[in-house]
């Protein structure tokens, strides 16, 4: 989080601020001090794993034959309708941008998961970067003590590629929490712990105490001086930076960030037991502590992978899934703002890709990438609205048609990225970090 120079909250209580009590002042005070285009931003994703059903959340169509069983209801944005189970979130509809009008190419898992990720299609000689890859260069810093992207529960068995930094080497790959890559069946609630368990992958110390652990250290120092002595190419240099870091990390005091016992009991139960809330606990301390880029995976919430890919049973899993994105989601939001960082970090819902309006027979939503939603929320969006428009059916897109390089693009002007900021790829090619045209509707 930002240090707030003296001056600069004299010059704050110069302009209006005064006069407020503490209540109104603190929120103020804080949006002014967000626009400054010298803070450090930040960026959550939500992913999706599975692909969500639009129909059932964002976009509902009710009174027709694809609308399904849930209700709408009302939110804060007059005429802006949400899902039944996302109660919370509705309250909090005049800060979210729902775009409704996302059509892409791809409706399998793996591609569909690389090209939103990456905003590119898979195959061809290049290893596209996926967007916290590019986004975490683009705003982080290389000598924080904690790493500047952190992807939290994610799925990668889709498509590894896409959760990685590509071209952009190991510096920019992200440290990993909780990681899931094999299919688990989901787990009875009842079996569940009193909270998920959310544990640094590859960090955790292997039972020796802190004098074997200061020797191993000195002698793994001497071996990798030997050899970069002798080999001074990118990669091994690349390899001993993530090293480095990854042990200035453990012996700080900022990897108390991923400690989540320090948070009050109904802290972390405002957010959810299961990996997404507990997760979307963690996002808001790594963000407190000035991680440019963090991610959230939502996988079932019996604690299977697959989530969202109702192809049988859609409407009691969406049901369920919807409940602990809602806590989730809203807790996180809520206390982002509460601390004066919402304004300086944009949030984005989104899946590989949506679902059909029509039901299969089997209760379920099959893959649909031609009309679906993804959400914007937080700095830089102005929220309070949907763009776009979807038929009455659902079937196709009726106004502002847009693809994922427009989502991203939007995403990196709200961060104050330039989209077509570009990085050198592995065959000399510069690539933008976003090939597409930002939606001006919505940006703030």
């Amino acid at each position: 989080m930002s240090i707030i120079r003296r001056r600069d909250l004299l010059k704050a209580c110069g302009v209006g601020f005064v006069g407020y009590s503490m209540s109104g002042w603190l929120p103020a005070f804080a949006n002014a001090i967000a626009q400054d285009p010298k803070r450090k931003r930040h960026c959550i994703l939500l992913w999706m794993t599975g692909g969500p059903a639009q129909t059932d959340t964002w976009d509902m169509k009710p009174g027709h034959a694809n609308g399904g069983q849930f209700k709408e209801i009302e939110t804060a944005a007059a005429g802006l309708r949400f899902s039944e189970h996302l109660p919370k979130l509705a309250k909090l509809a005049d800060q979210l941008a729902v775009i409704r009008s996302l059509s892409t190419k791809e409706g399998d898992h793996g591609r569909g998961t690389y090209l939103m990720r990456t905003g590119h299609q898979p195959g061809g000689p290049i290893s596209f970067p996926c967007i916290g890859s590019t986004l975490s260069k683009a705003l982080g810093s290389a000598d924080a003590e904690l790493p500047n992207y952190v992807s939290i529960a994610p799925y990668e068995a889709f498509n590894r590629a896409a959760f990685g930094p590509g071209f952009l080497g190991p510096r920019s790959a992200p440290l990993t929490v909780a990681a899931t890559n094999f299919f688990q069946q989901p787990q009875p609630q009842q079996q569940q712990p009193a909270y998920a368990e959310l544990g640094v992958d590859d960090l955790r110390n292997p039972g020796v105490d802190r004098a074997q652990e200061d020797a191993r250290l000195a002698l793994w120092q001497s071996l990798q001086d030997g050899f970069l002595k002798k080999h001074k190419s990118a990669s091994p240099v690349a390899h001993n930076t993530v090293y480095q870091r990854a042990v200035r990390m453990m012996r700080s005091d900022a990897a108390k960030a991923f400690d989540l016992a320090e948070e009050k009991g109904d802290v972390r139960e405002r957010y959810g037991k299961g990996r997404f809330g507990q997760g979307c606990l963690m996002a808001r301390r790594l963000v407190e502590r000035g991680v440019p880029f963090v991610e959230v995976s939502l996988g079932s919430a019996g604690g299977g992978a697959f989530a969202w890919d109702t192809h049988a049973q859609n409407f009691p899993t969406v049901k369920s899934l919807s409940e602990e994105l809602d806590a989730g989601w809203s807790a996180l939001m809520s206390d982002l703002k509460d601390r004066g960082l919402l304004e300086a970090t944009t949030i984005l819902w989104m899946g590989e890709f949506g679902r059909t309006p029509k039901i299969n027979g089997n209760a379920g939503r099959d893959h649909f990438p031609a009309a679906w939603s993804a959400v914007l929320a937080g700095g830089g969006i102005k929220g309070g609205q949907a763009f776009g428009k979807t038929s009455e059916d659902g079937e196709k897109v009726e106004e502002g048609k847009v693809d994922v390089g427009d989502v991203l693009a939007t995403l990196c002007r709200a961060l104050g990225v330039d989209p077509e900021t570009k990085n050198i790829s592995e065959i000399g090619r510069p690539i933008a970090i976003a090939e597409g045209a930002p939606i001006e509707a919505i940006l703030a």
